[in-house]
């Protein structure tokens, strides 16, 4: 599994960004939303049952990542099509506020090592990614626990402060101080 410190890979896949068929699809790449953070985070399949609370968290919680400089990117292996019918029929997905990408062949999932031998689905893992393309964090649970959105964001900005932060750091607190 691609870990802290490596680059995250190359990809070109496509995002659902509009429960709107007709402006539904939109190209996304390792080179989309240069400069920025990213928080790149997978399920295992749509349509299922702890999906969609993660992926509505992470939604309600866009405007906090976005104000750190950060896009976030929801993926699975389902395809486009797939995204686009869960997004229309869930309500809580129906606004979304960031791409759904559609990992049909596996392409990204597989060169980060998160494919669940078993079920031959991405496991539930989650990436930050500095704006120069390095992984700085990763976050995976077991397909059945779903994961917090609100540790996500607080380790970007701990990360951000680019400094030591203790145990439970919360944006504003103190950082530590090498002696």
């Amino acid at each position: 599994m691609s870990g802290v410190g490596h680059r995250f890979p190359e990809f070109s896949l496509t995002g659902v960004v509009s429960s709107d068929p007709q402006k539904a699809f939109q190209p996304i790449t390792h080179e989309s939303f240069a400069g920025k953070w990213k928080v790149v985070f997978f399920w295992p399949k749509d349509f299922t049952f702890v999906c969609p609370t993660e992926i509505a968290a992470f939604g309600k919680l866009e405007k906090e990542f976005r104000a750190r400089d950060a896009q976030v990117l929801g993926a699975s292996i389902d395809s486009e099509f797939v995204h686009l019918a869960w997004r229309r029929e869930k309500e809580e997905l129906r606004n979304l506020p960031f791409p759904m990408l559609a990992d049909i062949k596996r392409e990204l999932s597989g060169a980060l090592g998160i494919l669940d031998p078993e079920a031959g689905v991405a496991q539930r893992a989650t990436y930050i990614v500095d704006p120069h393309g390095i992984i700085r964090f990763v976050y995976v649970t077991d397909m059945n626990v779903g994961r917090s959105p609100e540790e996500v964001l607080r380790v970007l900005d701990a990360l951000q402060t680019d400094e030591l932060c203790p145990c439970n750091w919360q944006k504003g607190e103190d950082t530590l101080k090498a002696a």
